[in-house]
């Protein structure tokens, strides 16, 4: 297992854990001692773990990966919902908003099309892979930088999408519940993300079955503001019938 994939793992242990050891690091990746602790060096130097006499414990609370490090995980259910959400925009769309995260990143990569589409985005590596398609008139929020996800959050932001009108919008979230709604991590994101449902008539969230039934620190909106949600197979089925029982389209890719 190649270094860049078994970070992700290292710390999504020490996010459950709020430890680990070499030893047992390295009979579950399958990696020498001398990997595990070069490995957990890097992560020290990121400041997203201290290290301890035969293994490292939590710098502090991690609540959120940093998106360098979730970009592999789920990937081809990431990558199934994104297909499926695609062909929600039609010829009937005109412009599209996105937020940040792995599985609208996946969505934008799939956007092609030979006519104009208006895109609004506050995710920065988004923005950066729209920019050289000629067909999409990119628009980009401004706001003050959230490097975990690449977003462009806060008032500036809040503002710019608070005087634009979308016919579609797909949203990346942290958590969604048929009770407590949707959610993320950031507070500060949380609003930026219900600034930008706002701005539309339709909103389509995106979420991996990991998301189902979870809740994140922060809640975003109620389930009735949401109208659609694209998710895949390992979903909890009770709970999706809650989410479609409280008036949401549900799609598994």
């Amino acid at each position: 297992m190649r270094q860049q994939d078994r970070l992700p793992l290292i710390l999504e242990r020490l996010a459950q854990h709020g430890s680990v050891s070499v030893v047992d690091l390295s009979a579950e990746l399958r990696a020498s001692a001398a990997s595990i602790r070069r490995d957990l060096q890097v992560l020290e130097e990121q400041q997203l773990l201290k290290r301890t006499h035969g293994g490292a414990m939590a710098a502090e609370v991690i609540y959120e990966l940093p998106m360098r490090y979730r970009g592999g995980r789920r990937q081809e259910e990431k990558r199934r919902i994104a297909q499926a959400a695609v062909r929600l925009v039609d010829g009937s769309v005109h412009s599209v908003g996105f937020n940040g995260g792995t599985t609208i990143t996946e969505l934008a990569r799939l956007l092609s099309t030979g006519r104009a589409l208006k895109v609004v985005t506050n995710a920065l590596n988004i923005a950066a892979d729209l920019s050289v398609r000629p067909a999409i008139d990119l628009v980009v929020t401004g706001g003050g930088v959230r490097p975990e996800s690449y977003e462009l959050v806060g008032p500036i932001a809040d503002r710019t999408l608070s005087d634009i009108s979308l016919d579609l919008v797909f949203l990346g979230v942290d958590g969604i519940d048929a009770e407590a709604g949707i959610s993320t991590h950031d507070e500060i994101e949380a609003r930026t993300d219900h600034c930008l449902m706002r701005a539309t008539r339709r909103v389509v969230v995106l979420a991996d079955g990991s998301k189902i039934g979870h809740r994140a620190f922060s809640r975003i909106a109620p389930i009735g503001e949401i109208d659609m949600l694209v998710t895949d197979a390992g979903a909890d089925r009770a709970e999706l019938d809650r989410i479609q029982a409280a008036g949401v389209e549900v799609t598994v890719a």
